[in-house]
């Protein structure tokens, strides 16, 4: 008979703030094809050429503000999760980040040796993208086939708008949804244009057909921004929100070509510009907090909205160890196994 188990995968952290582990982390992550999808030469030169020499002593001033003793926000509260996870189900239950550590290597391995012979796969990101869903669900397949070839994988499909996850979202907001605001902005975490364009199983839809992400269509199981509009939408009705309450932007662009818009750097400004005084910001394609929550909205947004006018801006955190989440998380282990 076989034995299930539970591998949560999150995104991944420095092992430190120091320059030599920014670099490490940041060399692992860009260097894969997925998140810089460019030919492997030329990814290559632009890396270790252009962006290695200048970019991770900027990024670990940034983790500097943001680490705490016991380490990098997002692998603490990811190994929260995990112990509250397995806490409540009497199967094993893994942590891995798809870059640094905890490792993937080293969560199958666990796994394994604990008589794991089935595991449910919970990438730790709501909506799907080729550069955070798909390249954690594919190296947990390469490497458990590499290690452990009896060893069967079952993904979680993206639940960006699973009731659960929902409920989970808006009960995390309440405490500041219930404060006297101006304006509520989702911020997700940004991609390139090119990416929906490749994840479109069609190619013909993403970003061609008029309003497509409101025209149905296969590509929206693959389109990330369809589905964060899609989180938004459900977000909004559960909440019971007006529509002039929120708006919706991406962060975190890198280079030159086009991301999904509009940028929240600038909708920060523009908003304070155009009356906002009061706005709450949230992230809904983070499960935990990490740098580009606390350091890039909640420190430097707010520096920029406060500085184009605006009076008050309160980062909302993200779920964390909201004991909804975690039921959430129960809830789709519950699913797995009764299949």
């Amino acid at each position: 008979m076989s034995k299930p188990g539970v591998l949560l995968v999150n995104l991944g952290s420095p092992d430190s703030p120091s320059v030599p582990d920014v670099r490490r982390y940041l060399r692992e992550f860009l260097m894969d094809g997925r998140v810089l999808d460019a030919p492997w030469p030329i990814r290559f030169f632009v890396v270790n050429g252009v962006i290695l020499p200048f970019r991770p002593k900027q990024s670990a001033h940034a983790y500097q503000a943001v680490w705490t003793k016991e380490g990098s926000p997002l692998v603490v509260t990811s190994r929260r999760v995990h112990a509250e996870l397995q806490r409540r189900l009497p199967m094993p239950v893994e942590l891995a980040m798809r870059y640094q550590n905890p490792s993937i290597v080293s969560a199958v391995d666990k796994l394994q040796a604990r008589g794991v012979t089935e595991v449910l796969l919970i990438p730790l990101f709501p909506h799907y993208a080729m550069s955070s869903f798909e390249t954690a669900v594919e190296r947990v397949k390469e490497v458990a086939a590499a290690r452990v070839p009896g060893m069967t994988v079952r993904v979680q499909p993206p639940y960006y708008q699973d009731a659960d996850y929902i409920t989970a979202l808006v009960a995390s907001a309440e405490p500041w949804l219930k404060q006297d605001f101006d304006l509520l902005l989702f911020s997700f975490h940004g991609i390139p244009e090119r990416h929906l364009r490749k994840s479109d199983p069609t190619k013909t839809h993403c970003l061609t057909v008029p309003d497509c992400c409101n025209v149905a269509s296969p590509a929206h199981a693959f389109c990330y921004r369809h589905q964060c509009f899609a989180t938004v939408k459900a977000f909004v009705a559960k909440a019971g929100l007006p529509a002039n309450k929120y708006a919706i932007s991406f962060q975190s662009r890198l280079g030159r070509d086009p991301w999904l818009k509009p940028y929240t750097d600038f909708e920060l400004e523009r908003f304070a510009k155009e009356g906002v005084k009061k706005l709450l910001v949230i992230c809904p394609a983070f499960v935990s907090d990490c740098l580009e929550t606390i350091e890039e909205i909640g420190m430097r947004g707010c520096e920029q909205f406060m500085q184009a006018s605006g009076k008050e801006f309160t980062r909302i955190p993200c779920m964390n160890e909201h004991p909804l989440w975690i039921a959430a998380l129960e809830k789709m282990v519950a699913r797995f196994l009764a299949r």
